[in-house]
């Protein structure tokens, strides 16, 4: 049985749920605005809990600055079990609004396996061009799973 503290300071048991949100508490409060990502598995282990149980498709990113400082994280589009549209205007605009230098691209496979699709590949590969345009680099495109998979790493980006 795992235990989680309510807002009184009492410890409760808690359901997979309630531990999902306590550690999407934690996961703000360690990963706030002027955060520094110091390594890549810092990267992957914070954007993992943010997307690790959603039911369906989320496509998410990381704005960082030149210094690789948070700037932001927001869940940008969401789509269905297999899927999910992701608009590169939309990126851009977001990305500029956060004044970013560079971003980390994120998004789940609700199934489990983190294999990245040709899809994925694709879609990176026009992010990363719409984003030059305005200096800003793309660091990274993580999938996520039952484990996680860079798209870096792999050498498809």
């Amino acid at each position: 049985m795992l235990y989680i503290m309510d807002p009184d300071g009492c410890y409760v048991a808690a359901d997979d749920e309630e531990i999902i949100l306590e550690a999407n508490r934690v996961y703000d409060k360690c990963f706030k605005r002027g955060a520094r990502i110091e390594s890549p598995q810092m990267a992957e282990e914070a954007i993992k809990l943010k997307l690790v149980h959603y039911p369906y498709e989320v496509f998410a990113c990381l704005f960082l600055d030149n210094r690789h400082r948070i700037l932001g994280f927001e869940e940008l589009f969401r789509g269905t079990i297999d899927g999910a549209a992701v608009h590169p205007r939309e990126v851009v605009r977001e990305a500029l609004d956060y004044n970013a230098a560079a971003v980390i691209f994120a998004h789940n496979h609700p199934s489990g396996e983190p294999e990245p699709s040709q899809a994925d590949v694709t879609i990176t590969k026009r992010l990363k061009t719409a984003l030059e345009v305005f200096d800003i680099r793309v660091l990274d495109h993580l999938v996520v799973g039952e484990r996680i998979v860079s798209l870096q790493m792999r050498g498809l980006i």
